[in-house]
């Protein structure tokens, strides 16, 4: 059996490599002799990294035959359809999709974050893209909402994000003991989203508030080196000290020093998420629909909105602080959302092996109309 998966990867984007990371890891579980085909922007890198096979994404040629030797294509996760970043998004990861269906492979969204999708055009190319998808699987209630406003009939499931899956119990970072911390731990996840960066300001007021009152701030970047350079401006405009941990560290490394913080203040979805997962509370900066829907899912406070420009000092000095006066409570409720998150994230990669299981003599087994709508209806 063999599996082409399609997703933002190969980017040094922490998020997405975490995604493709836990797809791998759940599809493995099911099926051990998976061979997988990964289409990246680094496949040489991607290939090392996970011991997979790995394409160059922007090769037609080198797409379209891995496409043709594989039983099948996962597109996901991630938020790969919406045209908010660029209108090439949708063109791509579309047309990938496509690509699979005219050579009548079949195609499973796996666990998305859908849109904004705010041009009618790709509204339509969504649509008609996803009505024949053999899975169709969102991470959030907006996300299936709004493929039912622009006219998707298929059933929707709603499923756990893939890295809500992953255990990082046994993750550890030496970093972090290193540093030889007295109090707590503050981990810091931020990015540039708008050219008008006020809200920079008041998150760098309020990191210097807390570390005033004894709270150590360690910002993780987890878009490499463009993560980086906004956590150094952060830094440079506080007048209390603050650690930046390592831009090229591992999954891992990134998933053990957010487990092991106090608290985090993030913007970033995939260091909620890392949280989430390492049962570390947390507070978030809205910059896009996901973020809301995933903290609401786990029910964990959004502070402030990057376009409602209301992310002030002292509410985020707030929540932080009111996390830090009772952790173990905070602790409780998080896990009380999260572990049945994350005993059923396993289930979307289930499905598809399951929808491409091997009849007895190895040929492939057809997947009837009643067998998909009881796979998309999980």
């Amino acid at each position: 059996m063999r599996i082409v998966l399609s997703g933002y990867y190969g980017f040094d984007n922490v998020g997405d490599e975490a995604i493709l990371y836990a797809i791998i890891q759940s599809l493995r579980a099911y099926q051990p002799k998976v061979e997988i085909t990964v289409l990246s922007n680094k496949p040489e890198k991607t290939a090392d990294t996970y011991g997979v096979d790995a394409v160059n994404r922007w090769s037609l040629l080198e797409v379209t035959r891995a496409l043709k030797s594989a039983d099948g294509l996962i597109s996901g996760g991630g938020s790969l359809l919406q045209d908010e970043t660029g209108r090439k998004s949708i063109a791509y990861y579309a047309g990938v999709m496509k690509i699979a269906q005219l050579l009548r492979k079949p195609v499973f969204v796996y666990a998305q974050g859908i849109g904004p999708i705010n041009l009618r055009a790709n509204q339509l190319i969504v649509k008609n893209t996803l009505q024949s998808a053999n899975l169709l699987t969102v991470r959030d209630t907006a996300s299936k909402i709004l493929l039912e406003e622009i006219g998707v009939k298929a059933p929707i499931g709603l499923v756990p994000d893939p890295v809500m899956g992953m255990d990082p119990s046994g993750f550890q970072s030496d970093w972090l003991a290193a540093q030889s911390f007295t109090g707590p731990v503050v981990t810091v996840s931020i990015r540039d989203w708008t050219e008008e960066l006020s809200y920079l300001d008041e998150i760098a007021s309020a990191l210097d508030k807390l570390a005033e009152r004894g709270r150590n701030i360690v910002l993780v970047p987890m878009h490499g080196k463009h993560d980086l350079s906004t956590s150094e401006r952060v830094k440079g405009m506080m007048a209390n000290d603050a650690t930046i941990f390592p831009h090229d560290s591992s999954i891992e490394q990134k998933m053990a020093v957010i487990k092991d913080s106090d608290v985090l203040l993030g913007m970033r979805l995939h260091a909620l998420i890392f949280a989430a997962v390492g049962y570390t509370p947390f507070a978030a900066i809205s910059y896009d629909p996901k973020i809301d829907s995933f903290s609401a899912i786990v029910d964990q406070q959004v502070v402030g909105s990057i376009k409602e420009r209301d992310v002030f000092a002292d509410t985020i000095v707030e929540a932080i602080e009111r996390i830090l006066s009772n952790p173990s409570c905070h602790i409780d409720n998080l896990k009380k959302f999260v572990e049945p998150l994350h005993e059923s994230a396993g289930a979307t990669a289930k499905a598809v092996i399951d929808a491409l299981g091997k009849a007895p003599d190895g040929s492939q087994k057809p997947i009837t109309y009643a067998e998909k709508a009881k796979l998309r209806n999980r």
